[in-house]
């Protein structure tokens, strides 16, 4: 039976991923709204008598403003996208790629420092895309059932 020492270094793999992928998660773009803000502000200093200046300064802000616009409208598609996916085969090949993957570290030898932590790994990762695959073929199950509208 491994000990805490070698568990812990197993596990290092599989907890880095997950680091890196709350980080990637917390990623922020630039702030466009105080940027644009901050550039109302100096189109507003800049003396009238230099008009090329401002009316290249305004074509920009007007730039970013419809780029702002456009960000927001796909970002909203996209939102909409991911709140009405219902699952499909997709799902169902996840699953038996996972437990497929979890009966082959099984085979893997067991006095590896890292086998209990990914074992541990992929039996939630079966369980997770099972759940999501139960629910795709559950929902398709219930469309098929439902009395179509003539």
């Amino acid at each position: 039976m491994p000990g805490f020492a070698e568990i812990a270094l197993g596990a290092a793999p599989i907890a880095g991923g997950a680091l890196l992928g709350i980080a990637a998660g917390n990623l922020r773009g630039p702030d466009f709204r105080g940027l644009i803000a901050k550039d109302m502000d100096l189109l507003e200093r800049i003396p009238a008598d230099q008009t090329e200046l401002r009316e290249r300064l305004k074509r920009s802000i007007d730039q970013r403003i419809a780029d702002l616009i456009t960000t927001t409208e796909r970002s909203r598609e996209l939102r909409m996208a991911a709140t009405s996916y219902e699952g499909n085969w997709r799902d169902i090949v996840v699953f038996v790629c996972a437990v497929l993957f979890t009966i082959v570290w099984w085979n893997v030898s067991h006095s590896r420092t890292n086998w209990l932590v990914m074992f541990i790994v992929l039996i939630l990762v079966t369980v997770v895309a099972g759940i999501y695959a139960a629910r795709g073929v559950l929902r398709a199950l219930g469309r098929a059932r439902r009395p179509r509208d003539a």
